[in-house]
């Protein structure tokens, strides 16, 4: 797909977005998606005596079922079991089983497990483009390598008391929230047949849960005897269902399959939602237009069909037009992290006169929400550059890095950005911290620097000024 305003990204990235659409694997962004799977998640991490701020929750772009805790107190769930799921209920089944195993204790016992990368790769949906924060593509191959350690973390190894525990555990949080257990058991049947095919061919999800017939008969013992078994969904819960799986799918699946999925006939909302997706991803940027425009006929007041309006008129090369939908998407969703960096990229794109101050402004709000963003702090770079304030703009690009875990990248940018801001600064003593934490002598750092030496890259070549 065209992507006639990624022209500040170094042209040395376009092998990695390649590599990452064909990896399939990342961490994804979206506002929409992450503020529904928070709104089923966190009553539950509150009945379970967790504090939902301390708990993560990341969706992975793999089309395989899966989803497991790392990393600490850390929910990852892959695309293809939210897609694959038949109901929230299914879906709320599986958070809660997760979040036993981390309020059960069980990610203690398996620290010796491979740690999830803090700061992968990320491919947002929201913004449509995928984030290489650090500009070209050495460093970003090394980000797309560590796509593997997820993998790794298919494998880890559950007790069946550990299992049971959490199937227990599962019924009981829906139970007292008031909402049907049987979503995990209808996941589970759903799956049955995992239980006798080859552990090579299970799905990763049955690999580190293994299903067992007596597990399946407990679970449905424990939920029949639940007061809240026949609870139905809301019809809030089920929508969002529906426009969560159809946005997933308009993304990440061909417009064949999309249309197949929702034929034109179909002119329900989650439909026309995934056909317009699925239109911009193919550069039919008037059918996308007409699709969105017919639900924000329906729904004037949707942020998100707001914002995936933008999102296309950008796509299409339209980014003065962009900036009013972006807007309107903020005005319905104050503050929202995403929402402020999709304004700003319009914004900066945009380049009238105010544009980029507003962007600078929109890019800091956003950075107080998400600190480590590293696509805002690339965007923020951009934004400095335009205004001619070459060390901060250096020193964003250093912030950009990091976030990614690009440690030479961001011990070059900091060196530069120290050279030349004012001592005694907060930006000057931010560019040292990040010196002495990247510093290439410091033992912590060794792996890195050897595997940035093998591959004996140059890849450092382009500065800031040339975004």
């Amino acid at each position: 797909m065209a992507r006639n305003f990624l022209r500040y990204i170094a042209m040395a990235a376009a092998s990695v977005v390649v590599a990452a659409s064909a990896s399939a694997q990342g961490l994804i962004r979206d506002a929409e998606i992450e503020e529904t799977l928070r709104e089923w998640t966190d009553p539950i991490l509150d009945v379970a005596g967790l504090k939902p701020s301390d708990v993560g929750l990341y969706i992975i772009n793999d089309p395989s079922l899966n989803a497991f805790v790392a990393n600490g107190q850390n929910i990852h769930i892959h695309t293809g079991l939210i897609i694959a799921a038949d109901s929230p209920g299914q879906i709320k089944g599986v958070l809660a089983h997760e979040t036993c195993h981390i309020a059960c204790g069980h990610t203690v016992t398996r620290s010796r497990a491979a740690g999830v990368a803090s700061r992968p790769a990320l491919i947002s949906i929201g913004l449509g483009i995928l984030a290489i924060a650090a500009g070209e593509g050495g460093a970003g191959a090394a980000l797309i390598g560590s796509s593997q350690q997820f993998a790794a973390l298919n494998f880890y190894v559950h007790t069946r008391s550990e299992e049971a525990m959490a199937d227990t555990a599962a019924v009981s949080y829906l139970t007292e929230l008031g909402e049907s257990p049987e979503g995990i058991v209808e996941f589970f049947e759903k799956f049955r047949a995992q239980e006798v095919i080859s552990q090579a061919r299970r799905y990763p999800y049955f690999r580190s849960h293994p299903l067992a017939s007596d597990r399946i008969r407990n679970v449905r013992m424990l939920a029949d005897e639940s007061p809240t078994r026949d609870v139905p969904p809301t019809d809030r819960e089920q929508h969002q269902y529906e426009m969560m799986r159809a946005k997933l799918i308009g993304f990440l699946d061909t417009p064949g399959k999309v249309r197949r999925e929702y034929p034109d006939t179909d002119q329900s909302e989650p439909a026309r939602y995934a056909r317009s997706i699925a239109a911009m991803q193919a550069s039919d940027m008037q059918v996308a237009l007409d699709d969105i425009n017919s639900l924000l006929v329906d729904e004037p007041d949707n942020p998100y069909f707001w914002e995936l309006k933008g999102q296309i008129l950008f796509e299409g090369g339209r980014a003065a037009e962009s900036v009013e939908p972006h807007r309107k998407s903020l005005e319905l969703k104050p503050g929202q992290p995403l929402l402020l960096i999709n304004y700003a990229r319009s914004l900066n794109a945009r380049a009238e006169p105010g544009d980029i101050e507003q962007a600078e402004t929109a890019l800091r709000d956003a950075l107080i929400a998400e600190p480590n963003n590293a696509f805002a702090w690339q965007q923020l770079a951009i934004t400095l550059e335009k205004q001619g304030r070459r060390a901060e703009a250096q020193l964003a690009t250093a912030e950009s890095a990091y976030a990614v875990g690009d440690l030479q990248r961001a011990n070059i940018f900091a060196h530069r950005a120290r050279e030349q801001l004012e001592r005694n600064t907060v930006d000057y003593r931010r560019a040292d911290d990040i010196l002495l934490i990247t510093d290439p002598s410091n033992p912590d750092n060794r792996d890195f620097y050897e595997r940035v030496s093998r591959r004996g890259v140059n890849q450092f070549s382009i500065t800031v000024g040339e975004h």
